[in-house]
Parts: structure tokens; sequence; C-alpha cells
């Protein structure tokens, strides 16, 4: 089974959102990394669903990603590219990432921090919410904060991505009997006060076709910066070799 990667990484030499799964686990969240080679990683498949290529142009990315997986193994990941032989195309979404221009942040003294212990209750919200995917281990990639009423998680929001100087805003949900309250609202502004404290900028990530949501957040201040898709590729068969080395341990 693979373990955190211990080779060492090419530095991001492009914006680190043009490539933000790649840019967090060669950077903030190395330590959810998990790696096969040098030009591909993933997170620990109970803490988030991404994978990423240092250059998807590069076969040998590819090659790493194909052992780091195995065969007919699936990878998700995030960009517009095709797959190259020796895997195909299974599933894809059209996403829009939108980055704070100007966003109110400020705390929301209702909200409380969420931590391993309200993971079921979590997970509950998630599946009938649907906000996108949230593991077991989600909630240790950064701050989670929820609102409660009478004891009941009814909110939530928090921090997923983490290239270097930026962090994704993700969860955002709220219970469908609470809707409408600006629940959402207060938490996303909150996660973004505290990313902004520690000096880091929001952004977020969005399907194209969730035009409510997309709305919400250009209203907080949030404005488009690309469009990627997310896709999700699977290993056919074996690919070349990668052509660099990995150095024996003596």
């Amino acid at each position: 089974m693979p373990a955190s990667s211990p080779h060492a990484v090419p530095p991001v030499t492009a914006h680190a959102l043009d490539n933000p799964v790649w840019a967090a686990l060669s950077g903030p969240h190395r330590r959810f990394a998990q790696s096969a080679g040098p030009l591909a990683a993933r997170y620990a498949p109970d803490v988030a669903p991404f994978n990423a290529l240092a250059d998807p142009a590069d076969p040998r990315a590819w090659a790493d990603l194909a052992a780091l997986v195995g065969p007919g193994g699936t990878a998700t990941l995030a960009g517009r590219f095709a797959p190259p032989a020796g895997w195909e195309q299974v599933g894809s979404l059209e996403g829009v990432q939108l980055v704070d221009a100007g966003v109110r942040a400020e705390p929301a003294p209702e909200a409380v921090p969420l931590g391993p212990a309200d993971v079921p209750e979590i997970l509950e919200l998630i599946a009938l919410t649907r906000p996108g995917p949230f593991l077991p281990r989600t909630v240790e990639l950064g701050t989670y904060l929820g609102i409660r009423e009478r004891g009941r998680l009814v909110a939530m929001a928090g921090e997923r991505l983490r290239p270097p100087g930026w962090t994704e805003i993700s969860a955002v949900c709220t219970h469908p009997d609470h809707r409408g309250r600006g629940l959402a609202t207060r938490l996303v502004r909150a996660v973004a006060a505290g990313i902004r404290e520690r000096g880091d900028t929001p952004f977020l990530h969005t399907a194209a076709t969730n035009t409510g949501a997309i709305r919400l957040y250009e209203s907080l201040g949030f404005a488009l910066r690309r469009r990627p898709d997310f896709l999700a590729v699977r290993a056919t068969g074996r690919p070349p070799a990668a052509s660099h080395t990995t150095a024996k341990s003596s």
C-alpha cells in the first residue's frame, strides 16, 4: 500500500490555482499525500478523493499515477486535458473556480468549531445536502465551522485544499428545513475571516451547473477565475515505465 511519499517533489512553477491539488499535496498538505513516484500524488483515501499530476503533459507523471492507483484503478483529477494511452475517461464534471475579489469576511459568533467527534453528524448533513465529497478524515484538512439549533447541526462550511497562499472553502451546506436564513452566508464569511487571519486568500470550486451557489458566491464578493473540469479516469493497462529513477536505500 502506498505510504506518504518519501520522494522530493518538483516545485510548483505555474500559478498555484492552475493545479491546486498538486500545489496542496506538494506543499501545506504534504502530510496527507500518498505517492508511488515524484510526479503524481493523491490524498489518503479516507481524507479526500483527489489525485494530481505535477504536469498532465508529462508521460512520466501518468506512469507514476498508474503505479499509485494500480491496474484498473481510478483517479479523480482537475484540469482540462485528455488522458493518454493506457487510460480511459469514465466521468467528467464541468466546474468553476472562484477567488476572493472583495469578500466581507467577518466572524459568526453563533458558529462552533467542528472536529472528529462531529463526523457522524457531519456525514448525515452531507448525505442530505450533497455539497460535494466529504470523507471520515476530511475534517482534518482545516477549520470547519457549524451552526447548531437545539443541539442539531443545521449548517456548516470549512477548509479543504491548501495550495501555498490560498485556502479553499468547501462543504458549504444547510439543512433544507433551515434554508433562506443566511446561514451559509454567515459561515462562508466566517471561514474566509479565519483564512485571511493566517495570511491566505480564500477561493472555492463548485459545479458549473450549480447556478444558485455561483450567484450566492458572486454576491459575497467572489469572482470567476477559471473553468476546470473534474475528470474520473481509469488505468486500463500497464503504461510505459517512467523514465526517471528512484534512488534505492542502502
